[in-house]
């Protein structure tokens, strides 16, 4: 069966002066995966996600999306192509309410535009009354719904990486990198997470997902690529990388006995 990869990279550089925080990285992510990536901290992954999706320029190398060289370009852009990314630190605007976020997230409203809410009333109209009604469903099915007139800022740490999850999921988004997504989320929540995460993957959604919680990549992730100091040093599937001494005197310990 022929491997289709949605993001790939070819030697890799993101340097920051003479350090190399992404040192000659060549990866793929194959299309349909929950793709996991590890490593300790100052490893480059956080570097690696924000060169993929345009946030730093890489000083080598080269970014594949959906078999097409996005090496340059912008955050922006890359969104409407259909990479998502959301943060360790979720950042939504505080003071607008949960359904508000959300409704901001598509681009190119008739209702951004000058006098369009004076000449164009009618269509403004009905335009957000599709987008809140996307972004209405999108809410129920990240179980968010009951919490859509209240201020994002109020949110708890959980709720807010759901929230995260929500507004990306506006952009119809084909891959989604997660930067910790279970980092300060009780285990309520975290398994909430799990199952969106899950039930995205089955409607198609890829994902690529930078996680310290070993639980999590070996439950839920396959398959599964570790950095160290700016290198990949481990590609593989869960059992290979429960017996690969790397990993284990590195970050498995007693998980590599399960």
């Amino acid at each position: 069966m022929k491997v289709e990869e949605i993001i790939k990279t070819r030697d890799l550089t993101t340097s920051f002066g003479s350090f190399k925080a992404v040192d000659g990285v060549s990866l793929s992510v194959e299309k349909g995966t929950v793709t996991g990536l590890i490593g300790p901290n100052g490893a480059g992954k956080s570097t690696l996600f924000n060169t993929l999706t345009g946030i730093y320029r890489p000083t080598g190398g080269d970014v594949y999306f959906n078999g097409k060289r996005t090496t340059n370009l912008s955050p922006d852009k890359l969104f409407h192509k259909g990479m998502a990314h959301t943060f360790q630190i979720p950042k939504p605007f505080p003071k607008m309410t949960v359904m508000e976020n959300l409704m901001l997230v598509p681009t190119g409203q008739v209702g951004e535009f000058l006098f369009a809410p004076i000449l164009m009333a009618g269509k403004v109209r009905r335009q957000e009354q599709v987008i809140q009604e996307k972004a209405l469903e999108i809410l129920r099915f990240m179980t968010l719904a009951q919490l859509a007139d209240h201020p994002a800022g109020e949110l708890s740490g959980g709720q807010m990486k759901l929230l995260e999850l929500a507004r990306v999921l506006m952009g119809n988004p084909n891959v989604i990198l997660l930067d910790e997504p279970a980092a300060g989320v009780n285990l309520a929540l975290t398994e909430v997470l799990v199952e969106k995460i899950q039930e995205l993957n089955s409607r198609g959604h890829t994902f690529f997902i930078i996680e310290h919680n070993m639980d999590f990549i070996m439950s839920y992730c396959d398959p599964i690529i570790a950095m160290v100091s700016g290198r990949v040093i481990f590609e593989g599937n869960e059992a290979d990388a429960r017996s690969d001494p790397r990993l284990v005197d590195a970050y498995l310990g007693d998980l590599a006995h399960e």
